[in-house]
């Protein structure tokens, strides 16, 4: 079984350690599993600052977009509420890693 890790990233900061985290992740194990959940500041800092090495791996909150008036760029992951996100993959057998 592979690995699965989630890289939560809820500020600007976050979103730019879950990015160097998915990257040395997947140097060190290719086959792991990588989601970044951006909520809050990260998903905002997601937007403005598109990477498109790791945005693939991306999912946005849904609630976080839409209290600062923006909308996820058609083809980027969402999920209604990161929180509850995160909490049903943890469910699942996936890690938690806050970036």
């Amino acid at each position: 079984m592979s690995r699965r890790v989630l890289l939560h990233a809820p500020t600007a900061a976050a979103l730019d350690r879950a990015r160097a985290n998915l990257r040395n992740l997947r140097r060190a194990d290719p086959a792991a599993e990588v989601r970044i959940l951006a909520n809050a500041e990260g998903a905002s800092a997601a937007l403005s600052r598109p990477d498109a090495d790791t945005d693939r791996h991306l999912v946005l909150c849904q609630n976080s977009l839409a209290s600062r008036g923006l909308a996820a760029p058609a083809g980027t992951a969402t999920v209604p509420a990161v929180v509850l996100a995160l909490a049903e993959l943890q469910e699942q057998g996936w890690i938690y890693v806050r970036a």
